[in-house]
């Protein structure tokens, strides 16, 4: 299988280099990559065209996007940036950061999950930061969510979810939508991937509430909102950080949002949710 890998980067020359190394070092390699430089203010642009002048496979590109790095939207419309620079003969998608080491048999592993069963739609590894010299999985999210770090599409499913929406959340209502379209999505714990930067680091401060907002967008209403804010708020150790979530979807909703979803997708979003939270609680 075919795959192209997307990479948005934003002042992430610190990390780029170690990033494209381990891509180059595949045991099968990537047809195609673009890296968009998304208004960078170091020389991310510069490191990535070093790497591309050696691997015929790297292409760069450059935006003038706003600097402000609010999660979701700005690294969304890179990608769609980097995806329109590509062709449509692929069989994977990839969407990956510019801070990551992936181990050497990465996507040999993510191809042959896909070949395995043709109703896979997505695939991915775990991420794993460094805390005192070792490395321990970023336990952010549950263990069947394919972190946004790097997520692999089945060319159908990407097309089926209607592509990447470019708001915080996205990395949730795709897989939310995959399952919509009857789309399996598939984690290997085997696939451990280091995480050089932590995640939310360089987010604006207001960020905290967009969280809430994404929960409103998503369709999960009050109750599983309230629930979900809980356990992400003590996942990340900052309790108080729940009460800012909700707030942002009492905002959302007052001020009437957009939604990622519709009506019916909504319905089959808390539907499958209090399906998972309810086999969690009797299991």
């Amino acid at each position: 299988m075919k795959y192209y890998v997307v990479i948005p980067a934003y002042n992430e020359a610190r990390f780029l280099n170690l990033t494209l190394d381990s891509l180059a070092q595949q045991t099968v390699l990537p047809a195609k990559v673009v890296v968009v430089d998304d208004n960078s203010a170091d020389n991310t642009y510069d490191v990535a065209s070093n790497f591309a002048e050696k691997h015929q496979f790297i292409a760069v590109v450059k935006t003038t996007a706003e600097a402000k790095h609010m999660p979701g939207s700005k690294v969304i419309n890179a990608f769609n940036i980097g995806f329109a620079q590509l062709d449509q003969d692929y069989d994977i998608i990839v969407k990956l950061d510019a801070d990551l080491i992936l181990p050497s048999n990465y996507f040999e592993q993510i191809i042959a999950t896909f070949n395995s069963d043709a109703t896979i739609g997505m695939a991915g590894g775990f991420a794993y930061i460094e805390k005192n010299g070792e490395w321990t999985l970023e336990n952010l999210t549950d263990k069947d969510h394919i972190r946004g770090a790097f997520k692999a599409y089945r060319k159908k499913c990407f097309h089926d979810i209607g592509m990447l929406k470019p708001a915080m959340g996205w990395d949730t209502v795709d897989e939310l939508l995959a399952r919509f379209h009857n789309w399996k999505v598939v984690t290997l714990p085997d696939l451990k991937v280091k995480h050089l930067k932590p995640t939310g680091k360089s987010y604006d401060k207001s960020a905290r509430y967009k969280q809430g907002e994404a929960f409103y967008a998503l369709g999960y209403g009050f109750w599983i909102t309230a629930i979900a804010s809980v356990k992400l708020a003590l996942r990340k150790g900052k309790p108080m950080l729940a009460a800012d979530y909700i707030s942002g979807y009492f905002k959302a909703k007052m001020s009437k949002k957009p939604m990622l979803v519709t009506a019916e997708q909504a319905r089959f979003v808390r539907k499958y949710r209090l399906q998972i939270m309810a086999k969690k609680i009797f299991n």
